[in-house]
């Protein structure tokens, strides 16, 4: 066979393999390069969910650290309405029912209602999460340490700084998802019948390996994306949590605080009766003696649920845990308080 015919099977030959290895590399780089987008979009959908849920329960934390620092700071009024009152019991074990508070400290309550004052005058124009970082970390920690930077001379923009930190209620690591990109570069093809085959050939087989190098990224891609998720879908269930835990507390935190200035409203009458500056516990009628033991408990009771740290510091997870134990004696000890109130009145 003449050598010009072979010469020209040979390129027909090689011309189409090449071709073919061509179309099954590109078809592999579009996969590939479908899976690396879609691994991206599902990758920023849930870094976009998990802003969202982080932003919602920092605010649901916010609105309870605020209304902690509000009833802190209302304990000022109980408090000068209190110290006109002379001669009174030691409140060592008031009770109603089976709730009480072991001893109730009147100094104590007046020192953390004026720190209370100081960061809630604070909070204005504070970043998101600030309010919240004193719930989590207990609101009476937060107020008597900006009693003691105001009385210092520090800065409570400093305190509230240090605690407007959303890693009190999250903590992801892990970065960006990694989804690198490939690219390929062919030369020019010498003209002729046997160039062009050959050069089609060597053309597929670099668009076959650079398809199999990117559908290996875009494997790897897909595996971090996987792993990324499962991480956020661990922190979104947390931040859920988290959330409802700070909507239910603040609504039994906000009962609390109406039947507070309720009895309040009571006590103010009750001292205003009496024309002198103090008053003698001794002088007070049983019924008067029985508004003002409740309104310790009451204040006892809103004391301790704004002691309580929502948030726990956990060093087995990758993010912090609920307070799970505390929230919810607090909690019992508040219902059963306002229960055994509302059936008294």
């Amino acid at each position: 066979m003449p050598l010009p015919l072979i010469l020209g099977i040979a390129a027909a030959v090689t011309g189409t393999t090449g071709v073919g290895l061509g179309i099954y590399g590109g078809v592999k780089m579009k996969q590939a390069n479908d899976k690396l987008k879609e691994a991206q979009k599902r990758n920023d959908s849930n870094h976009a969910r998990l802003k969202r849920m982080n932003i919602s329960a920092c605010k649901a934390m916010d609105t309870l650290g605020e209304n902690e620092m509000k009833v802190l700071s209302e304990f000022q009024h109980f408090s000068d309405l209190f110290e006109r009152i002379k001669n009174r019991p030691e409140f060592v074990n008031i009770k109603i029912g089976d709730v009480y508070i072991p001893k109730f400290n009147g100094s104590e309550i007046k020192k953390v209602s004026v720190g209370a004052s100081v960061l809630l005058g604070a909070l204005g124009g504070a970043t998101l999460g600030t309010a919240g970082a004193y719930a989590a970390s207990g609101a009476t920690t937060a107020a008597v340490m900006a009693l003691g930077s105001a009385s210092t001379g520090t800065a409570i923009y400093t305190l509230s700084g240090a605690a407007a930190t959303n890693a009190t209620l999250a903590a992801l690591g892990g970065g960006s998802l990694a989804a690198g990109g490939g690219g390929m570069a062919l030369g020019e093809l010498i003209l002729g019948v046997t160039a062009l085959g050959v050069g089609l050939l060597v053309g597929g087989i670099i668009f076959s390996c650079t398809g199999s190098k990117l559908s290996s990224k875009a494997n790897k891609a897909w595996e971090q994306m996987k792993i990324n998720e499962q991480k956020i879908n661990k922190i979104c269930n947390y931040l859920f949590a988290l959330q409802s835990t700070a909507k239910s507390y603040n609504t039994i935190l906000m009962r609390m605080r109406s039947l507070y200035l309720k009895q309040l409203n009571k006590m103010r009458k009750i001292i205003k009766s009496y024309k002198e500056k103090t008053i003698i516990w001794q002088n007070l009628t049983s019924e008067e003696q029985l508004v003002i033991e409740n309104m310790v408990l009451i204040v006892g009771v809103l004391y301790e649920m704004c002691k309580v740290q929502l948030v726990l510091k956990s060093d087995d997870s990758d993010h912090n845990i609920i307070n799970e134990a505390e929230i919810s004696k607090a909690e019992k000890n508040a219902n059963k308080v306002l229960s055994q109130m509302s059936n008294a009145a």
